[in-house]
């Protein structure tokens, strides 16, 4: 079986290197001419665990491939997947350009029946349009070719995208014809041995099921942050209310973790996104309007607590920072909650040196030269008058804290992540502030 995939971003590659680790050949497309030499030299643009071993192996036997060319990839394809982005517009639409750009050259490429797949996160509704500009094209052709549509959106966790492709809690696919239900079960059949469920529905489901799954993640999130900002201010501990609400089967312990908000290429998108499609349709979607306001004040938590220890001048202080990416196990700085809490210590007049185990190149190029750079998690604490942590990285969680404490000018920590127990710290002799939790303050003998 031949596929072609449209797009070598992190859905695209991860999709297509996937697909041919059970014997698919992949042809994966791209207009950038230097990333897909880089792809065909093996060189991988992203930072995905367990991607490395899985391209190198399927690239080396020939079975994923690479080119720039949709109509070179189209040959012999039973289907093609569509897997370019749709970067958000002011207004918080998705924007459709690329994917309809892929439409019209799929339409003035093809030559057989086929399926097209959009595996791109769209609005409902969007299978119409793509169909449309293939059928526009063809049209101009003045070539009668039968192709059918299907809708076969991506669930993939960055940091756990390769597992989450290769196990998947469930696959959606939506689709009218059975012939592409046809295509699309053997396509997925060696990923159901193990007895994870296809799902199949009409194409507008399908479309909507990926951003209601999106939006009730960023929902529970923002609604745990706001429990812990009102766990502080009464003296409750949000560990432990977490724990106590997890533990209810109706509620379930996932993202129920506080922190400093969401962030990456998901979430907030498609929060926006699903908003302004809802608006389109006159109707306002409240809760998820409060979700997207609980997260951007969410990002500023920490920069709040530093400014309430410090005082509103925060002019000379040296600032440590832990963790760039916008979560653990990724590069991706996407709107990440480091970005805001940077921006704030600077307009601040502060000085931020910052370690990120994998994002540090990422950050470069966002950031440039407005902040240090260290070379691990003690040289960005060395003369620092606190340590903030934004992402919690596995290597973070049991440092030499009395290295840490020696190295920094005070001994005190502004954990967005709850990585720490208030116990050990206090324990430590440090100051520490947390999420939902009453702050330790260290004896003033050793401060």
């Amino acid at each position: 079986m031949k596929i072609s995939v449209i797009g070598t971003g992190y859905v695209g590659l991860v999709s297509g290197t996937c697909f041919s680790e059970t014997g698919v050949h992949v042809v994966c497309v791209d207009i950038d001419e230097v990333k897909i030499n880089r792809l065909k030299d093996g060189e991988i643009p992203i930072y995905e665990p367990g991607l490395g071993d899985i391209f190198l192996r399927n690239l080396k036997k020939g079975r994923l491939s690479f080119t720039t060319s949709i109509q070179e990839s189209l040959k012999g394809a039973e289907a093609v997947f569509i897997a370019v982005g749709t970067p958000p517009g002011e207004d918080g639409s998705s924007d459709l350009k690329y994917v309809l750009d892929v439409a019209r050259e799929i339409g003035r490429s093809m030559d057989h029946y086929m399926v097209v797949v959009i595996k791109s996160t769209v609005p409902v509704g969007t299978s119409h349009k793509v169909k449309a500009a293939i059928l526009e094209e063809l049209a101009k052709r003045k070539v009668d070719l039968c192709f059918d549509m299907a809708s076969n959106p991506e669930f993939l966790k960055e940091g756990s995208a390769v597992e989450d492709f290769l196990k998947p809690d469930r696959i959606v696919v939506g689709t009218d014809s059975p012939g592409a239900e046809k295509t699309m079960r053997r396509l997925y059949k060696p990923f159901l041995l193990n007895g994870h469920p296809i799902l199949f529905m009409d194409i507008a489901s399908s479309e909507m099921t990926k951003y209601a799954a999106n939006a009730m993640l960023a929902t529970r999130i923002s609604f745990m942050n706001d429990i812990a900002n009102l766990c502080e201010r009464v003296g409750a501990d949000v560990g432990m209310v977490r724990k106590g609400i997890g533990s209810d089967a109706r509620i379930g312990a996932k993202f129920l973790y506080p922190g400093t908000g969401y962030g990456g290429s998901c979430f907030p998108k498609d929060v926006r996104a699903l908003i302004h499609s809802a608006g389109e349709y006159g109707f306002s979607l409240e809760i998820l309007k409060a979700v997207e306001k609980i997260n951007d004040r969410q990002k500023r938590v920490l920069t709040e607590k530093i400014k309430t220890h410090f005082g509103a001048d925060l002019k000379g202080r040296k600032f440590a920072l832990w963790g760039l990416s916008f979560k653990p196990k990724t590069d991706d700085m996407r709107e990440a909650p480091s970005l805001t809490v940077i921006d704030h210590l600077l307009r601040e007049g502060a000085i931020v040196t910052a370690y990120d185990p994998v994002a540090m190149e990422e950050a470069k190029r966002i950031l440039g030269d407005r902040i240090s750079f260290a070379r691990d998690v003690y040289d960005a604490c060395i003369d620092a008058d606190a340590l903030v942590i934004v992402t919690e990285w596995a290597e973070f969680r049991t440092p030499n804290f009395r290295v840490i404490g020696k190295l920094m000018n005070s001994k005190t920590i502004f954990d967005g992540r709850n990585i720490y127990e208030p116990e050990e710290m206090q324990e430590l002799n440090f100051t520490y502030y947390s999420i939902g939790r009453k702050p330790v303050v260290a004896s003033k003998k050793e401060l």
